[in-house]
């Protein structure tokens, strides 16, 4: 698949971890960084990626990486999202979070392939369910301002966000693509599950 054009992708890696206990962008299950493993899998579907990154983490990059830094008073991933948006204003954003392992080349296809430009985002949901999950999703130029004005209401929810907005809902494969890794057990399940080669 040919990167799109004005499709940016955006690796989410400015959170504090709290529950893994160590930066979950560091973790490494596929043989590199999860942030690099996923900034790698992005540049084959969008025309530039960026480490979304909160102010002093960039001293840390443990490689060549373009990142963008949070910029808004803002708590949580949305503050990366709106961000990237503002940074650049033309461009839709394919937002991956570090702390989803399984997502892999054929996860991101099927969204841009699928992708509805005329929505807000459009956004993976387990089968059977209407649960958008915001962070392995296409977020349009349009979602900047209805987002914007979301937080200053004092709500930071990327999904209660998405879950009253006009959004595009894409089933995966297989469910496990949106397995959710945030605890050191279930970093362990995921290590060992791709130990065994039953990768999906």
């Amino acid at each position: 698949m040919q990167p799109s054009k004005n499709l940016f992708g955006l690796v989410l890696s400015g959170g504090q971890s709290s529950r893994m206990g160590q930066d979950k962008g560091l973790l490494q299950y596929h043989g590199v960084t999860q942030r690099a493993h996923l900034y790698s899998l992005l540049q084959q579907v969008c025309e530039r990626v960026y480490l979304s990154l909160r102010p002093c983490q960039e001293a840390e990059l443990e490689g060549d990486f373009q990142y963008l830094l949070d910029e808004l008073d803002v708590r949580g991933p949305l503050n990366g999202i709106l961000s990237a948006l503002q940074q650049h204003p033309q461009a839709a954003w394919l937002v991956v979070a570090c702390d989803l392992p399984l997502v892999n080349a054929s996860t991101l296809e099927k969204l841009v392939r699928e992708r509805d430009s005329s929505k807000i985002a459009t956004a993976y949901a387990t089968t059977g369910s209407h649960l958008p999950e915001p962070l392995v999703a296409i977020w349009e130029p349009a979602a900047f301002a209805p987002a914007l004005a979301f937080t200053e209401t004092g709500k930071t929810c990327p999904r209660k966000f998405l879950l009253h907005t006009d959004i595009k809902l894409i089933h995966p494969a297989d469910d496990e693509e949106l397995y959710n890794a945030n605890s050191p057990e279930e970093f362990a399940y995921i290590t060992q599950k791709l130990h065994h080669g039953q990768q999906i």
